[in-house]
């Protein structure tokens, strides 16, 4: 019986595991993929004047980015649909939303309103998660 693979080398489809210019090509190209995002806005815009507007909306995109990103979380699953879990130790009610992430993040916020300190923050969320998934 004819194996399938015997007129293809395989070998040459696939770099060599010691094929130092290979290497050198992807580090490259990587590099420059990571370069060119970077330096063209610089370049454009250091010569440019930026309008007052449109550097006044730019301050809120951090803010935007990262909420979409918590909300997410909290709120989809990896499939894109809306999380809904029944909660036994709220009385067996519906929640959107992992229950725990959504207590843990109020605790956050709370948080962060009142320190100004992200350090804190961070470190109350992780423990507000942590003992709550041991209920």
């Amino acid at each position: 019986m004819m194996n399938l693979f015997d007129n293809l080398t395989l070998a040459s489809m696939v770099p060599g595991h010691h094929n130092l210019t290979y290497h050198l090509v992807v580090i490259l190209i990587a590099a420059l993929a990571a370069f060119i995002p970077r330096y063209f806005p610089m370049h454009f815009f250091t010569n440019r004047k930026i309008p007052e507007w449109f550097d006044e909306w730019m301050k809120y995109v951090p803010v935007a980015l990262f909420t979409s990103l918590v909300v997410k979380g909290i709120f989809v699953d990896s499939k894109y649909q809306l999380i809904s879990e029944r909660v036994s130790w709220l009385g067996n009610i519906l929640v959107y939303g992992h229950a725990t992430y959504i207590i843990s993040a109020i605790f956050v916020m709370l948080v962060a309103y009142f320190t100004r300190s992200m350090a804190f923050s961070v470190i109350i969320g992780l423990l507000a998660v942590w003992l709550l998934s041991f209920i």
